[in-house]
């Protein structure tokens, strides 16, 4: 029998823990999967005291992650602290430069260090692998890095946060406002400690641009994504957009341009027909569209214990196999430093404004939109007390910068109170 692949454990949070369980409960078939036995065989924590509701009593104890990661008693480091520096950062680099392969589910440190990390691993040998840094279960990175490696990507498309999903959802299903469901998901334990790595989009924009980096063989640049959270996204923006055949989603798109890299996570609204408009509460999907291959539209648990544990040990067993690759698919000296772009293709676009309720406004409005080149494919009046006339408009297809520029003479109008509401609609 070979020898163990030993792993030391970083964080023993939700993800932490089931990676204990699930080795403990499926010892065998581990081993068996990866030809040779799995085993943890020491760990660390901020809380040695903490109940766990796990088998420990066979593990050594580390004091810190950085006295983990370079222990001689450990093959494989797997950090699951989080946190984009500080003892993750410390800990990964102090593993690679003790001679440990790295396995990790920390997408805000790959995101803004990225790089460095797979430039040190090489360096040093080994490898570092990250499938439960995107997606929770669903195993989008080894699709990209094995199944469609020879595929030319043209695009990679999903819904990559389970919060902000679940919040759009019960939104829509329960007629509630995002402030009151925010505070509903709080409650539940769904927001990270920080909210805004969640509904602002940060969370789901690190996983967009790992992938990326992968699809399109460069440098993470999570700098260039463009960014905007749903924190903006009103209940009557999800009643309009269900009466209009959409439904509002928290969309990453990333493509290669003749302009550069565009990367962008922000809200949008999707045909309500789509695969993507049926993700209902936490589920994620993730879409590859290879030149080859056509679109492969991946879809799964987007977080919690059971499926992030899932990711962390195909990545071990993957290791214990011998299958070893680039971090980001090519050699980190070949990953080419993209250039970042805004997007530029023409889309129709969801507005939503109030209008002062006097005559001749909504012609003003639309003589603003003619002369920056929008023209109007529906518009609907909502009923209406108050001196402001709530509108909707759904453009025909034009480029964001003739929205933008419509936008800017608005005020202008003399009629447009507020800041109207633009929303991407996103029909392919």
């Amino acid at each position: 029998m070979p020898a163990p692949l030993r792993l030391g454990i970083a964080g023993l949070g939700t993800v932490g823990a089931g990676v204990m369980r699930l080795v403990q409960a499926e010892g065998a078939l581990i081993a068996a999967r990866a030809g040779r036995p799995v085993q943890v065989t020491a760990v660390t924590a901020r809380d040695r005291n903490r109940n766990r509701d796990v088998d420990l009593s066979g593990c050594a104890w580390a004091e810190s992650p950085v006295a983990l990661a370079t222990r001689p008693d450990i093959d494989v480091f797997v950090e699951l602290i989080g946190g984009e520096t500080g003892p993750a950062r410390d800990a990964m680099f102090a593993a690679l430069a003790a001679g440990k392969d790295v396995v990790t589910a920390n997408k805000a440190l790959l995101a803004h260090h990225g790089h460095a990390i797979a430039t040190a691993a090489e360096a040093a040998g080994r490898t570092v692998r990250f499938e439960a840094a995107v997606a929770g279960g669903i195993p989008a990175i080894k699709a990209l890095a094995e199944g469609l490696a020879g595929n030319r990507i043209r695009r990679v498309v999903g819904v990559m946060n389970g919060t902000c999903n679940y919040i759009l959802t019960r939104m829509e299903e329960a007629g509630l406002p995002y402030e009151a469901v925010f505070e509903e998901a709080r409650g539940l334990g769904y927001l990270e400690a920080d909210p805004r790595l969640d509904v602002d989009g940060i969370d789901a924009a690190h996983k967009l641009s790992l992938l990326a980096a992968l699809a399109f063989g460069t440098r993470v640049r999570f700098d260039a994504v463009q960014m905007e959270g749903i924190g903006r996204v009103r209940i009557e923006d999800i009643r309009h957009a269900g009466e209009l055949g959409f439904r509002i989603k928290l969309l990453g798109v990333a493509q290669m341009t003749g302009r550069g890299l565009e990367q962008r996570m922000t809200p949008c609204l999707v045909p309500m027909a789509s695969p993507l408009a049926q993700l209902r509460g936490g589920t994620n999907m993730v879409v590859l569209d290879g030149e080859a291959s056509g679109p492969i539209a991946l879809r799964g648990a987007g977080a919690g214990a059971g499926p992030t544990a899932s990711a962390v040990l195909a990545d071990v067993i993957d290791l214990a196999r011998g299958n070893r690759y680039p971090m980001f698919g090519i050699p980190a000296a070949m990953l080419a430093d993209p250039v970042p772009a805004v997007v530029a293709a023409p889309a129709p676009y969801y507005l939503r404004m109030d209008l002062l309720d006097r005559p001749g406004a909504l012609a003003r409005v639309a003589t603003a939109l003619a002369d920056a080149g929008v023209s109007i494919d529906r518009m609907r009046q909502r009923a209406h007390e108050a001196q402001t006339a709530p509108v909707v408009i759904v453009t025909h297809r034009c480029a964001p910068d003739a929205i933008a520029h419509a936008l800017a003479a608005f005020p202008a109008t003399g009629v447009v109170m507020g800041e109207p509401v633009t929303i991407r609609i996103e029909a392919e």
